[in-house]
C-alpha cells in the first residue's frame, strides 16, 4: 500500500463559528446523524493501530472539522502519544490541522511546534471579506482573533499557511484581499472556490461563486501575483505553484488537479469512514474503523466505483486543449450528465484563465529561478 493520508474529524461537525458557506455543516445536516460529538479514545486508538499497520513509508494525519480544536488539547496529546507508542521506527509520521484559529493559545502553539504540525489557518483575506461570512455564534466577525492566532503561530515557530474561501463577494475584491494577505506577511496562500449546498441549483446563495466571477478572480489574482514576482517578491499561491510544477512535467500534489480522486480516508468521530471530505454522507459510508479491516474499506470504495467514476473524461474534455492543465477539476464541482459526471461547473472559467495566463506562466518559471523562494509550509505545495 502507498503512503496513507487520513483526514480525521475529532470533534465531528461541531464548530464554534457559523460560517455561511460551510460545506461540512451542510453535509452533516444531510446525514442521519449530523454530529457524532468528540472522538472517543477507542476510535482514535483503533484508527492509529490499523493505519500504521497498513501504511508503507509514511502516513499523514490531517485533523479537520467543524473545528478540530474543540476536541481539546488532551485529545491531541493522547493521539500523538499513541502514535509514538504504536508506529514502527521506519514509518514517517506527519501531522496537519485545519483550524479557524479562534481557540489557539500559546499552549496549543507549543504543542504544534513540538510535534511538527503543519497548520492551515482559515482566513478570508481582508477584514471586510472575512467578517462578511466568517461569524461566531453571536454573529460577530472573527478577523481580529484569527489574525492574533497567526501571530501566535509565528512566535512559536509553527509552520502554517492561510486558506481563503473564494465567494462571489471575495472574487470581486481580490485586489484588497491579496494586498491584505501580503501586507500581513502570509507567505503561503491557498484559495478554494466555495461550494453551494447539496441538491441545490448553483448560484442561489449570497456567497455563491459563478464561473464568470471565478474566471475574473483567477485572472486578477494571477496579475497581482505575477507583478509581485516581476519585482522579486514570491508569494506561494498553491494553485499557481501546482501549475508551474505541472509545466515542469510533474504530477500535481493538489487532489483537485489530478483529474481523478485519490485514495483518501475521512474518519468521523464515531469511526465511520468515507472516501472524501466532500462525500461524508450516508450513501458513501465505507464502514467503521473499529469493526472493519483496512482491506474491507478499500473493497467498499471499489464497490462504490468512487475513484473509477472520477476517471471518466467527458467528450468535451477529450477535445479541449486545456485538459492537460485543467483535468476537469474537483469531482464535487462536476455537473451530472444523467447518471455520469460531466464537465466542471468552472469549465469555461479555467479555459478563459489558461488562455489569459499561459504565456506568463512559462515566464514565471524563469523568474522563479532568480527569486529566493521561502521553503517552508512543507515545501509550499505539500499541504492538504
Amino acid at each position: 500500500m502507498p503512503p496513507l493520508s487520513i483526514l480525521l474529524k475529532p470533534a465531528s461537525s461541531g464548530c464554534n463559528l457559523r460560517c455561511a458557506y460551510c460545506f461540512y455543516a451542510d453535509e452533516a445536516k444531510a446525514r442521519t446523524i449530523s454530529n457524532y460529538g468528540r472522538m472517543p479514545e477507542a476510535v482514535s486508538h483503533a484508527l492509529i493501530e490499523k493505519a500504521v499497520e497498513a501504511a508503507e513509508g509514511s502516513i499523514t494525519f490531517l485533523f479537520q472539522g467543524g473545528e478540530p480544536t474543540l476536541a481539546g488539547l488532551d485529545f491531541f496529546r493522547d493521539f500523538v502519544a499513541h502514535v509514538k507508542k504504536t508506529a514502527p521506527p521506519n514509518l514517517a509520521v506527519h501531522y496537519a490541522i485545519q483550524t479557524n484559529g479562534t481557540l489557539l493559545d500559546q499552549e496549543w502553539c507549543r504543542f504544534f511546534k513540538e510535534n511538527r504540525f503543519l497548520a492551515g489557518l482559515s482566513l478570508d483575506g481582508s477584514r471586510e471579506c472575512h467578517n462578511r461570512f466568517r461569524l461566531d455564534g453571536a454573529g460577530k466577525g472573527t478577523y481580529d482573533r484569527v489574525r492574533q492566532a497567526a501571530r501566535r503561530l509565528e512566535q512559536a515557530g509553527v509552520e502554517y499557511n492561510v486558506l481563503t474561501v473564494v465567494t462571489g463577494y471575495l472574487a470581486r475584491h481580490i485586489q484588497s484581499v491579496f494586498s491584505s494577505l501580503c501586507k500581513e506577511g502570509f507567505r503561503f496562500q491557498q484559495y478554494i472556490p466555495c461550494l453551494d449546498p447539496l441538491e441545490e441549483e448553483r448560484g442561489g446563495q449570497e456567497y455563491s461563486l459563478s464561473p464568470d466571477q471565478y474566471a475574473e478572480f483567477l485572472k486578477k489574482l494571477f496579475d497581482l501575483w505575477y507583478r509581485e514576482l516581476e519585482q522579486g517578491r514570491y508569494w506561494s499561491v498553491r494553485y499557481f505553484d501546482n501549475l508551474l510544477w505541472m509545466l515542469e512535467g510533474h504530477a500535481p500534489e493538489q487532489c483537485s488537479m489530478r483529474g481523478y480522486c485519490g485514495l483518501q480516508y475521512l474518519v468521523e468521530a464515531d469511526g465511520s469512514v468515507y472516501p472524501c471530505d466532500f462525500y461524508g454522507l450516508d450513501a458513501y459510508r465505507l464502514g467503521n474503523i473499529r469493526d472493519d479491516a483496512w482491506e474491507d474499506l478499500d473493497r467498499a470504495r471499489e464497490a462504490l466505483g468512487f475513484v473509477e467514476a472520477s476517471r471518466r473524461v467527458p467528450e468535451k474534455c477529450g477535445h479541449c486543449r486545456w485538459y492537460p492543465l485543467c483535468r476537469n477539476g474537483c469531482r464535487r464541482d462536476r455537473v451530472l450528465e444523467g447518471a455520469q459526471l460531466g464537465c466542471s461547473y468552472y469549465c469555461e472559467a479555467y479555459a478563459g484563465f489558461f488562455a489569459y495566463a499561459l504565456p506568463r506562466l512559462g515566464r514565471a518559471r524563469l523568474l522563479l529561478r532568480r527569486v529566493q523562494t521561502p521553503q517552508s509550509a512543507r515545501e509550499a505545495v505539500s499541504g492538504r
